[in-house]
C-alpha cells in the first residue's frame, strides 16, 4: 500500500488502534459462539488496552482544561448565536456591535488554545492564565457591548495581557 496516498493514514498509531477495534470485538463475539454456545455462561477473558509508547501520555489534571474548553465552546456559540439573531438586528450603535464581535471572535479563538493546553509543559499555569484572560477579557467586552456602560472598560487590558501571558507561558 505504500506510494498509494495514505500511507500516512496507516502510519497513525491512533487509527491502527481504531481499525482493529471491530476485529476485536468480532473475535470476541465469534469465540463465544463457537466455543461456548449460545446457553453457555462461562466467562470471558479480560480485554486490556494497551497504549503504544509512542502516544502521549496526558496526566488527568490537564484533562480538565479539555473539558473547560467545552464548556467555553457552547458559550461562545451560544454568546454568537445570540449576536446573530437578536444582537445585530437590534438599533445599537456600530462599536457596540464591533466590540461584540470582537468579544465574540476572541472567546472562540481562545477556546481553542485551551484544547492545546494539556500538551504544555505547565498546563495549569496556561490554563489558568487562557481561561482567566478569556473571561476578563471578553467578559468586560460582552457586557460593555450589550449594556453600553463604560465602568468595566478598563479591566479589559488586563485581560488582553493575561492572554498574552497565557500564550507565552506554553513555550516554556
Amino acid at each position: 500500500m505504500v506510494g498509494d496516498g495514505y500511507s500516512w493514514l496507516w502510519n497513525n498509531p491512533v487509527t491502527r488502534e481504531v481499525t482493529r477495534c471491530p476485529k476485536r470485538i468480532a473475535d470476541l463475539i465469534w469465540s463465544d459462539h463457537h466455543k461456548g454456545g449460545y446457553g453457555s455462561h462461562r466467562v470471558t477473558e479480560k480485554i486490556v488496552e494497551v497504549v503504544p509508547t509512542n502516544m502521549l501520555n496526558i496526566p488527568s489534571y490537564a484533562r480538565w482544561f479539555v473539558r473547560m474548553a467545552g464548556i467555553s465552546g457552547a458559550t461562545a456559540v451560544a454568546l454568537g448565536a445570540y449576536g446573530a439573531h437578536v444582537f445585530y438586528r437590534r438599533e445599537y450603535p456600530e462599536e457596540l456591535k464591533q466590540v461584540y464581535e470582537t468579544a465574540n471572535r476572541y472567546h472562540f479563538i481562545h477556546t481553542l488554545a485551551l484544547l492545546g493546553v494539556p500538551l504544555c509543559k505547565r498546563p495549569k499555569l496556561a490554563g489558568a492564565l487562557l481561561i482567566t484572560g478569556t473571561a476578563v477579557f471578553c467578559g468586560t467586552c460582552y457586557y460593555y457591548a450589550l449594556t453600553g456602560s463604560k465602568n468595566v472598560r478598563q479591566y479589559t487590558p488586563y485581560g488582553g495581557m493575561l492572554l498574552i501571558v497565557g500564550w507565552l507561558s506554553m513555550i516554556f
